[in-house]
This record gives structure tokens, C-alpha cells and sequence, in this order.
């Protein structure tokens, strides 16, 4: 294959902030090249937008459509394809092949392919509580336990305040700490979870109507389910479509309300300093504790 020249998306400008993001960025043409040849694909596009930590491109294999996915190393991604293939294309993309050493995963291509968040006619709840329905199964290992990625939360919650300049009230930073410590103290069914499950990672697909996409998967308590759909202003950001979202997919899943809102307090503060939507997070969270 001749030598490629890759220009990755905006989404992935950050990575040029550390020396391990630059040589990755550096070492795409690389990986584009081991990918193509590996699982003799053929490149059928541009890069996709908006991923923030992968670089993933249309491709062909066989004439085949597929997707290829480049992904870059990370403790929340690790276990994507493990994900993928436990959930073996029920309410989730299939994994069709993948190098987890080169961190390189080939997909199923969803077709038409638009995004839940973006279709103004879809009963957008009722697409997510029929995803999660089939998402949450019981699991185990290879994935990493939402209690432990909680207590790294908790560890950093207050450094990562105070490295922000302190944008919100400290007590929303407090009650998260004191939410997430609370709840791992607690024995629940262990489930896999998708603590990335928003309307811009569900696509309208021609094999299910809609299928999950970027898992960055967990295992844990199934009341945690909620916390990515509750906080995803994309289906209202507002005190009561916030509340709504919570209290129709508690009882529609009959999921505890009260975990799953501290779940998502706990959750939504952790990922709030460095979100650039800092702020409607900081609203979610007064909104969840009034």
C-alpha cells in the first residue's frame, strides 16, 4: 500500500497537548497501513467526526461495508471490544475483527446511519430503555469495575476542582464524592455497562432500528445505566426533562431511582472539569439535588 497521508478530525486536536497524543497522531499512517493489510481492508471515505479518543474511517473488506477504528490507548476504552463481543450484536454494532495489542477494531458499518439525538420523530426514550433491555447482562472480568473506576473518581475529584479554578460550588463536588463513596459500599447485581450511552453513540441501522456504538465499558451496578441518558442535554436540558428522563426510565426498566441519581451525580461531576459543557453538568447536578 502506498504511503498515506492522514489528516485527523478536529475532535482529536487535544492529543497534540502531550507527548503520548503527538506520537500516536504521529503514528496513524502507520496504523491506517498495518490495518489495511492485516484485515485486507479497502478505505471507503473520510474520517468520521466527532470521536474524541479514536480515529475511525469507512472501509470495505470483501466489498463488505465496514468501519475501521484506530483507537487511542486508554483505561476507559480498553475493554471496547470485549464489550462488542459479549454483546454480540444485540443492541450494539458487531465487532467484525480486531488487533487489541495495536488497538486497531474493525465494525459493522451502521446504514443509514444518523444519530438518535438528531431524529425529531424517534420516542427517543423508548429507543434507549429497548437498547439497554439487551445491554445490560451479567458479566465479570476482563472489564473494569464501576466500584474501582469510582474510587478514582473520588480521588480526584477535588484536584481536579481546584486545577479548574473552582467553577461550581463546592458542594456539588462534596455530595459527588459522598454519593460515589456510598454507593460502592453497596451489593448489587453485576451487570455490563455503557457509561457512554448518549444520542450522538446510537445509530439508525438496517439490521435493528437503532444500535449502540463507543461502549467504554463497566461492570456494575445496573442502577448506573441511567447516569449518561439523565445528564445528555441532547435530550433537553432543562430541570424537568432532566427529571422526566430519570423518573420514565427508573420505572420502565425498574431500576432503583435513588441509586441511579446518585449515580448519575457522581458520574456527571467526575466528567464535568473536563468537559467543555462544564457548566450544563454543573446544572444537571443542582437540578439532581434540589
Amino acid at each position: 500500500m502506498p504511503d498515506l497521508v492522514v489528516s485527523a478530525p478536529e475532535s482529536l486536536s487535544w492529543l497534540n497537548r502531550t507527548e503520548a497524543g503527538r506520537d500516536w497522531l504521529a503514528s496513524l499512517p502507520d496504523l491506517l497501513t498495518e490495518a489495511c493489510d492485516r484485515f485486507e481492508l479497502k478505505l471507503a471515505g473520510s474520517p468520521f467526526s466527532g470521536g474524541n479518543v479514536s480515529y475511525v474511517v469507512p472501509a470495505e473488506r470483501a466489498g463488505v461495508a465496514a468501519v475501521l477504528k484506530l483507537q487511542f490507548p486508554g483505561r476507559e476504552s480498553r475493554y471496547e471490544a470485549d464489550a462488542l463481543k459479549a454483546w454480540n450484536g444485540k443492541g450494539a454494532i458487531r465487532l467484525l475483527d480486531h488487533a487489541p495489542e495495536a488497538g486497531i477494531l474493525v465494525l459493522e458499518r451502521c446504514r443509514p446511519g444518523h444519530f438518535l439525538a438528531d431524529d425529531p420523530s424517534a420516542d427517543k426514550l423508548a429507543v434507549l430503555a429497548h437498547i439497554l433491555r439487551k445491554l445490560l447482562v451479567p458479566a465479570g472480568k476482563p472489564f473494569n469495575s464501576l466500584t474501582d473506576e469510582a474510587a478514582i473518581w473520588c480521588r480526584s475529584m477535588e484536584k481536579d476542582w481546584l486545577n479548574a479554578g473552582k467553577p461550581c460550588e463546592k458542594r456539588l463536588m462534596d455530595t459527588a464524592v459522598a454519593a460515589l463513596s456510598g454507593l460502592s459500599e453497596q451489593n448489587t447485581a453485576q451487570v455490563l455497562l455503557h457509561q457512554d450511552l448518549h444520542g450522538h453513540n446510537i445509530l439508525s441501522s438496517d439490521r435493528e432500528p437503532w444500535l449502540a456504538i463507543d461502549p467504554k465499558p463497566l461492570v456494575g451496578d445496573p442502577a448506573f445505566c441511567l447516569s449518561p441518558i439523565v445528564r445528555s442535554f441532547e435530550f433537553g436540558h432543562s430541570k424537568s426533562a432532566a427529571l422526566y428522563r430519570l423518573d420514565r426510565l427508573s420505572e420502565e426498566l425498574d431500576i432503583d431511582r435513588e441509586r441511579a441519581r446518585l449515580w448519575t451525580i457522581g458520574q456527571t461531576m467526575a466528567w464535568a472539569f473536563s468537559s467543555p459543557w462544564s457548566e450544563r453538568h454543573f446544572e444537571t447536578t443542582r437540578w439532581l439535588l434540589d
